[in-house]
C-alpha cells in the first residue's frame, strides 16, 4: 500500500509538487523477489509434506501394522481413512483463529495422518509400480505447476469446471462401490488423473495471485501453508489415480 507524504507545505516559498513525490512504490525487482520467496516457501512445505507422508506410509506398512489395521475388522481403519478429510475441514478454523505456527503444525499433522492412510497403497501395489507412478506424477506436477505459474491465460473458469469434475468423480466412485465395474474403475482413474493434473496448474496460478493480495500482511505465512496444502492434495490425488490406472483392474 502506498505511503503518501504530508501534502502540507511548511516552507514560505510555494512550489509545484511532484505527484509521485513521497510515494513508495515497490520496484518490479522487489515484487519479483517477494513472489519467488513466497512460492519457494509454498513448494518447500508441499514437498516436505509429501516426504513426511511417504516416510510414515513406508514405516507403517513395513511394521506390519498397516496389514493388521486395513486387513482386519474394526473401526480403526475407517478412522485413519477419514481423519484427513475431517482435518481438511478443520483447517479453516485454525487459519482464522490460530497463528502461522499453529497452521504449520496442523499441516504437518495432516501429512502424517495422510501417510497412515496412504500405507494401504503399499498393501495393494508392489514397489516398482509405486515408484513408477511416483516419478511420473512428479514429472507431470513440475511441468503443470510451471505452466500455471508462467501462463498469462486466466485459468479461473477452467478451475470451476475442474472442481465440478471432482464432485462428479466422487459420485462415480461411490456408485462403483456397488457396481464393482472394472471398466468404470479404469475410466475413473484416467479422468481423475486429468482432473488433478488440471487442478495443479489452476491452483498454482491461484496461489501466485494470492500473494499480491496478502503481501505485507500477517496472512502471508498462513496463505503459503494453505497453498502448499492445495498442491499437496493435487499431487497425492494425481499419484493415487495414476497408480490405479497403471495398476489396471484389481477386482
Amino acid at each position: 500500500m502506498a505511503n503518501w507524504s504530508d501534502p502540507r507545505v511548511t516552507g514560505a516559498t510555494p512550489r509545484t509538487a511532484d505527484p509521485l513525490e513521497g510515494v513508495r512504490v515497490p520496484t518490479t525487482a522487489a515484487r519479483d523477489a517477494g513472489l519467488r520467496s513466497y512460492m519457494l516457501s509454498v513448494y518447500n512445505y508441499m514437498a516436505s509434506g509429501v516426504l513426511l507422508s511417504g516416510i510414515v506410509a513406508m514405516l507403517f506398512a513395513q511394521s506390519g501394522m498397516a496389514a493388521q489395521v486395513f486387513g482386519g475388522p474394526g473401526i480403526l481403519k475407517w478412522v485413519i481413512l477419514f481423519s484427513p478429510l475431517i482435518m481438511i475441514f478443520a483447517f479453516g478454523s485454525v487459519v482464522k483463529r490460530g497463528s502461522t505456527a499453529a497452521v504449520g503444525a496442523m499441516f504437518w499433522a495432516f501429512a502424517a495422518v495422510m501417510g497412515l492412510s496412504l500405507s494401504s497403497v503399499m498393501l495393494i501395489y508392489d514397489g516398482a509400480q509405486i515408484a513408477q507412478a511416483f516419478f511420473a506424477t512428479s514429472a507431470a506436477f513440475v511441468a503443470l505447476s510451471l505452466y500455471g505459474y508462467t501462463t498469462k491465460k486466466d485459468l479461473s473458469g477452467f478451475g470451476t469446471f475442474l472442481i465440478m469434475g471432482v464432485i462428479g468423480l466422487i459420485v462415480a466412485m461411490v456408485l462403483n462401490m456397488f457396481l464393482q465395474s472394472g471398466t468404470l474403475n479404469l475410466a475413473i482413474s484416467a479422468i481423475g488423473v486429468l482432473i488433478f493434473a488440471g487442478l495443479t496448474a489452476y491452483d498454482t496460478q491461484r496461489i501466485k495471485s494470492m500473494y499480491f493480495q496478502v503481501a505485507g500482511s500477517d496472512m502471508l505465512g498462513k496463505t503459503a501453508i494453505m497453498g502448499a496444502l492445495s498442491l499437496y492434495l493435487d499431487f497425492v490425488n494425481m499419484f493415487q489415480f495414476l497408480l490405479m490406472f497403471m495398476g489396471g483392474n484389481r477386482d
